[in-house]
């Protein structure tokens, strides 16, 4: 294919449309997810790609004050008008590049890929759309009901973005005069000629309708891995995940010393970026003195439910010499699921011995190591 380099790129960013379907009573465009607009994150799937120079964005007047503070240095802005075709046309006034890119600002799930692909085919073709194959059959509608099919072979969904040679698109839109067009590709390809397809991304979406915006507000997933070590002793309970295991000896420790308990305590904190279970219950303070470790892995719930996270699985494994744990596996994977409000199954608790190896093979303590899947619950 072409050498694309030395070509400067130019991208076109629509933002001048009203959202309306989208039912935010704004511009959807301009709504936020995790402190950043949809377009700002459009934006920056070019600026980031590095494949882009020159970026300019349309805006309507209604939206004006709120596009311009968004906008990062060195972006250009156009107003544009009551179509995109006439927003587009006075974008490319302000276009520099050899190579333009045109791209609905309703996309921010845009590919480095997919822009590359866009790029290459326009420097060799002249024009090109981004695009998929059809996988659905499609037919036409008429009053309500299917008029005709229409088929899937040889049909493709078209995406942005869409690329040219700005010399070839300028001189179509120049052509077009007031006529209105569904994108800039069927400008092009009504007064230049041939149109290449580019290939797109299925993830390549368009946020048209409300729903569409939960692929923004998907969960954010984090892990945390946590570590506890208690000394055997007697006198005392033997406690892993708030099961009591019969057993000669219990462990020590300044509440009931569950040591798989504070693992998974551990695990999830380390998973927030909140701490230990020592920042948030000392062995200094006496409210915790043989405390139940299940009502405090409770309270560790209630810590991540503050921060906006819920836990969403736990694997651990606890390091024995004696007692052989692999019955009481089962209670624990049940018990600690029920207190995590988690399905059993999303709780792996597994028991090793260390071969007669270091503190816990000479039967002088007891580990547990922990890993822990949150989710962000907004």
């Amino acid at each position: 294919m072409t050498d694309v380099e030395g070509n400067k790129v130019s991208v076109i960013i629509a933002a001048a449309g009203k959202g309306e379907r989208a039912g935010f009573g704004k511009n959807k465009l301009l709504t936020e997810y995790d402190g950043e607009t949809v377009l700002s994150r459009t934006l920056r799937a070019f600026t980031e790609s590095g494949l882009t120079d020159e970026h300019i964005v349309t805006y309507s007047a209604r939206d004006k004050d709120e596009v311009l503070a968004l906008l990062p240095e060195g972006v250009k802005a156009v107003q544009g008008g009551d179509t995109r075709t006439v927003s587009v046309k006075r974008a490319l006034e302000a276009v520099t590049g050899d190579i333009v890119l045109i791209h609905d600002g309703a996309r921010p799930f845009v590919t480095r890929e997919v822009i590359k692909n866009c790029i290459t085919a326009a420097a060799e073709h002249g024009g090109a759309i981004a695009a998929l194959p059809c996988r659905d059959t499609v037919c036409a509608e008429k009053k309500g009901k299917a008029d005709y099919y229409v088929g899937k072979s040889g049909l493709y969904l078209v995406q942005t973005p869409q690329a040219f040679q700005t010399r070839l698109i300028k001189l179509a839109y120049s052509l077009a005069g007031d006529a209105s067009f569904n994108d800039d590709g069927e400008v092009y390809k009504e007064f230049i000629g041939d149109l290449y397809i580019a290939e797109g991304s299925a993830r390549n979406v368009k946020l048209t309708y409300k729903e569409d915006f939960s692929l923004l507000f998907s969960p954010r997933i984090r892990t945390g891995t946590g570590f506890d070590c208690h000394r055997l002793a007697e006198g005392r309970k033997l406690i892993l995940g708030g099961i009591e295991i019969p057993y000669e000896k219990g462990l020590s420790g300044h509440s009931d010393a569950d040591v798989l308990t504070h693992a998974v305590m551990d695990a999830l904190l380390s998973a927030a970026a909140l701490r230990d279970i020592g920042y948030h219950f000392p062995d200094t303070d006496p409210r915790f003195k043989d405390a139940d470790s299940i009502k405090l892995l409770k309270h560790v719930l209630e810590i991540l439910g503050e921060h906006g996270y819920a836990p969403s699985s736990i694997a651990a494994t606890v390091m024995a010499e004696k007692p052989r744990l692999s019955p009481h596996i089962p209670a624990i994977a049940e018990n600690l699921a029920k207190a995590l409000s988690l399905p059993v199954q999303n709780v792996g608790i597994a028991a090793t011995t260390l071969e007669g190896l270091g503190f816990v093979g000479r039967e002088e303590g007891i580990c547990a190591s922990a890993t822990a899947v949150i989710t962000s619950l907004s």
